[in-house]
């Protein structure tokens, strides 16, 4: 049975704590309508958001690097297996009860050790037309007496291995005395008590009487004087010899160079060992335990991996891999970034401060239950997002909703708001590239590929200490992604002003933006707290007069 693949709530790369908020939240929603949505991130959770879930008591989402197909996002289900010790005989019971060409085989510890397929009994048949031998099978009498579903009459001490071959009495007693050979299997019809006699002095291993036939008193006793086991098969001769054949353990026959795939590997790296080899279930493996099978069909063209987009709508800015998922919701509060879809889809874009404050709506639209935790996490959101509602993107509904939350979620606004944006706000122990990349947007501006990322601190001096290493990580970065420009945005949440360090060219279209002396590549913007309408904006009006010029 194929598994039931989730819808995924995931925000943007380099998430903030809107982006990771308005995921578990808006999954909260979607759930309680009754679709199967988790909650995703799309990168590493900042401190921040850790501060905002930890005093929720909320588990981080889960974390997607990508949402290219893998062999998971196609596994079935499989329970169907045997063991490596279960003969052919109940193979062919279970492929006759199931349906099924191949199972995979197993060990007793449950560990994948081969694969066994209709093509290897018939092989096994094939190269096999005589009589058994167990010279080096080791199969005990039990599991001969089992296959044939025989009856002891005289019964051996524990369960002994065969190491003879299996013959037929059907000649005269010279005959037999001539070839039945110690350690021999020996099948007789109803023949004459002599020929039973003769075979059981030659100190075979085990006679069987086929068809229910007749066993002498005298041939029972002296098997006993002999050690040799006695058995009655209801089934005629040839049957019985060919249920024999059956005995032989799955690991005689098994494939064991199994082609098999782990659970994370992408859909488009085994595509082409799939076409080499054309079988129709592969086995999926994990730590060497079996966890299921994928199928070719569905390999070669798989269901897409479903998105909601939330906190961004730019595909610059989603999970690596979007361009081969189907985004079915887009909930932003963001300019619209062009991503295209194939079919019609939901969107809603709100021009507020907080993708949080949409869902928070959403939620009472939907008359669904907010719990404090979710209220919680979505009021973190609006402080966050709003800067405790100094930024210029806030309005009066992001204050309406965040009084509203704050009751639910049992909290003192302006005291959790500093202790938030506290927790978020100390660049001291974060390394360069952290700097570099904490809450980072990827924007096309002109003919210009920018990043633009934001940090918050309270204290003026962390910046004046750190500027040159982030100046220099933020030039490392900008060459290694292959940006034109990157933009680190430095907030101070107190005094409401940015630092702007940036790296790359052309510095003139920042000198235009802002009107400032760029040659130190770094500028102070009082006022400034919002990438959204006070850095993007001008950045984009300077690239228009620019362009035109």
């Amino acid at each position: 049975m194929k598994r039931e693949r989730p819808v995924y709530a995931i925000g943007h790369r380099n998430p903030d704590t809107d982006s990771i908020c308005a995921a578990i939240c808006y999954a909260h929603l979607k759930t309680e309508l009754g679709m199967n949505v988790l909650a995703a991130r799309a990168g590493k959770i900042n401190k921040e958001t850790r501060f905002a879930l930890n005093y929720f008591h909320m588990q981080e989402p889960l974390l997607l690097t990508d949402v290219y197909p893998r062999v998971e996002d196609v596994l079935i289900d499989w329970t169907l297996t045997i063991n490596q010790k279960q003969n052919l005989r109940e193979l062919a019971a279970i492929m006759r009860k199931d349906g099924v060409k191949s199972i995979p085989v197993v060990n007793d510890d449950n560990d994948l050790t081969g694969i066994v397929s209709v093509s290897d009994v018939a092989k096994r048949y094939f190269e096999d037309l005589g009589m058994q031998s167990f010279s080096d099978t080791h199969i005990a009498l039990g599991d001969i007496q089992s296959v044939i579903d025989a009856r002891p009459v005289v019964e051996s001490e524990g369960n002994p291995i065969v190491c003879g071959e299996v013959r037929i009495a059907a000649g005269s007693i010279q005959t037999v005395r001539d070839n039945v050979k110690a350690g021999d299997v020996v099948l007789v019809g109803d023949r004459i008590p002599d020929i039973m006699l003769a075979c059981i002095r030659n100190e075979i291993a085990c006679l069987i009487v086929t068809g229910n036939g007749d066993i002498h008193s005298r041939v029972i006793e002296t098997a006993r004087e002999h050690k040799v086991t006695v058995l009655s098969c209801p089934h005629d001769t040839y049957t019985c010899a060919r249920l024999i054949n059956q005995c032989v353990p799955i690991s005689r026959i098994m494939q064991t160079d199994v082609i098999g795939f782990k659970p994370t590997e992408l859909l488009l790296d085994i595509k082409a060992r799939m076409e080499k080899h054309k079988h129709r279930y592969y086995p999926v493996v994990e730590n060497g335990k079996l966890i299921g099978m994928v199928s070719s069909e569905k390999a070669m063209v798989p269901e897409k991996t479903k998105l909601i987009l939330v906190d961004h709508n730019e595909r610059s800015q989603a999970v690596e891999g979007v361009e081969k998922a189907q985004i079915i919701e887009i909930i932003d509060h963001h300019r619209l970034g062009g991503i295209q879809t194939d079919e019609p889809i939901y969107t809603r874009q709100d021009p507020v401060g907080c993708t949080c404050t949409i869902i928070a709506d959403m939620h009472i639209h939907r008359q669904v239950a907010i719990p404090p935790q979710i209220a919680g996490l979505m009021l973190s959101a609006i402080i966050s997002d709003t800067v405790l509602f100094k930024s210029p993107t806030c309005t009066p509904h992001d204050k309406e909703m965040a009084h509203y939350l704050a009751k639910i979620a049992g909290v003192d606004i302006e005291t959790y708001g500093m202790e938030l944006l506290k927790a978020g706000s100390d660049i001291s122990n974060m390394s360069p590239d952290e700097i570099v990349k904490n809450d980072m947007k990827e924007f096309l501006i002109g003919h210009y590929r920018f990043s633009i990322s934001q940090c918050s601190v309270l204290d003026k001096t962390q910046l004046a200490q750190r500027k040159d290493e982030i100046l220099q990580e933020l030039e490392n970065m900008r060459a290694r992604e292959g940006f034109d420009v990157s933009i680190v945005m430095i907030t101070n949440v107190l005094e409401e002003y940015s630092t702007l360090l940036f790296s790359g060219e052309p510095k003139s279209l920042i000198e235009e933006a802002f009107k400032e002396d760029t040659a130190r590549n770094l500028i102070t913007l009082p006022g400034v707290m919002s990438r959204k309408k006070q850095v993007v904006p001008p950045l984009s009006e300077a690239a228009k007069i620019l362009g035109a010029n």
